[in-house]
């Protein structure tokens, strides 16, 4: 990156722990909405957000949907052991293969993950647990593949079912570390979007849970278009940053799934678009430097480091226009209709945005890289809006309420 040092005290705000929402609110538009605009901060609810958004907007939406993560087993002394399933576990595609795949897999699959208590879990000790379901027990094992990578291997009974319908009755929904409780039966239901579809991600993409039916009729209405791109949600983005330079902190890859209509509809929509919540933006922004990478004849075009932003000189930046056309004639010429890429991409402040014209966001955890993505967004107006919310008891995080910013 640049010699400029960020220092993680200037992307701190003091959170009391009362405003962290633990729970929604129902309904779910029924949110607070912050309103940024040049610099001018409005307050309104969420369900009035489609008379919010500038005329002809165009939303991407990101449509993952949250995987049960959470299995539990006992040993025969009654220790428990969790694994917090992070990705599928493979030699292709940066070690990780397309999701799809990966929750499609019938009798046995192999996952990296973290995992609970693991020095009570011996080497080639194989755990099991019975799981009832309406149609009969299935029996779930688990052994050590990999203990260096942390990567273990599931075994199920009956064969046929795949991994996707194993988990939704053997896991629990991975509610994020802050809030500090139980998951409940809610959960399942409320910790999804209501477009979710895509299984894999191990967090929701929070900004999309204020959005019903009734706010995509008046979306409708009003004539935004939107589309929908996926990426899976990794654990990595409640890791917090612990250097004191923020540039220093080794960002996260996601898996990310483009489809040639993502392109398409972005190439028409170019200046109006609008991302929903920062994985969307991660999404989007990323996809721009792809493009450059096939441009440049790079290796590994769609696996995106956290470097790579930074690297290019403005005028060696091609236009978004020309790098867009570059992946959307890459997935002709290769006839693709979707592409799985890996995308590490950091957006820190300096980093100038190339497609997003503005985000849908939810309030985020002090010294966190959602806050210096904002931060990029926005610059330092994020302390105001921060401020600002906290003095008009906003709620915060991932089941908090949400803002419109339009640099």
């Amino acid at each position: 990156m640049n010699d400029d040092t960020l220092l993680l005290s200037e992307f701190q705000y003091d959170l009391p722990d009362y405003r962290i929402a633990r729970f929604p609110l129902a309904p779910r538009d029924s949110s607070k909405l912050l309103v940024y605009r040049a610099g001018q901060i409005s307050h309104a609810h969420f369900r009035d957000l489609p008379d919010l958004l500038p005329e002809n907007s165009f939303l991407v939406f990101n449509n993952t949907k949250v995987i049960p993560a959470r299995l539990h087993f006992t040993r025969a002394t009654g220790a428990v052991i969790e694994l917090f399933l992070l990705n599928p576990f493979s030699a292709v595609a940066n070690g990780m293969q397309p999701m799809s795949l990966a929750m499609e897999a019938t009798g046995t699959s192999i996952w990296q993950g973290m995992i609970g208590n693991r020095k009570r879990w011996k080497p080639n000790e194989t755990l099991e647990t019975q799981i009832p379901t309406p149609s009969g027990t299935v029996t779930l094992t688990a052994a050590w593949h990999d203990p260096a990578q942390s990567a273990v291997q599931l075994s199920w009974q009956p064969a046929h079912l795949t991994f996707a319908e194993v988990i939704q009755q053997a896991g629990q929904i991975p509610l994020p570390p802050y809030l500090k409780r139980d998951v409940t039966d809610a959960d399942r239901d409320t910790y999804q979007t209501v477009y979710s579809e895509k299984e894999g991600a191990v967090a929701a993409p929070t900004a999309g849970l204020h959005f019903t039916n009734e706010v995509f009729r008046n979306l409708t209405k009003r004539g935004i278009r939107h589309d929908y791109l996926t990426l899976h949600v990794g654990a990595g983005t409640f890791q917090p940053i612990k250097t004191d330079d923020v540039r220093q902190h080794q960002m996260h890859t996601e898996q990310v799934v483009y489809s040639r209509e993502n392109i398409e509809n972005l190439l028409n929509n170019l200046d109006r678009i609008i991302a929903v919540g920062t994985t969307s933006m991660r999404a989007l922004e990323s996809l721009y430097w792809m493009g450059v990478r096939l441009l440049r004849h790079d290796t590994n075009p769609f696996l995106l480091d956290q470097e790579y932003a930074y690297q290019l000189l403005i005028d060696q930046q091609p236009g978004v226009q020309q790098s867009l056309e570059a992946v959307l004639s890459y997935m002709k010429q290769t006839n693709q209709d979707s592409i799985v890429a890996h995308t590490g991409i950091y957006i820190t402040p300096g980093y100038p945005m190339k497609i997003c014209k503005g985000i849908v966001t939810n309030f985020h955890q002090p010294g966190s890289t959602l806050i210096l993505l904002i931060a990029a967004l926005i610059g330092n107006d994020w302390r105001n809006i921060y401020t600002e919310a906290l003095q008009n008891d906003y709620r915060f995080l991932s089941y908090g309420d949400s803002s419109l910013l339009l640099p």
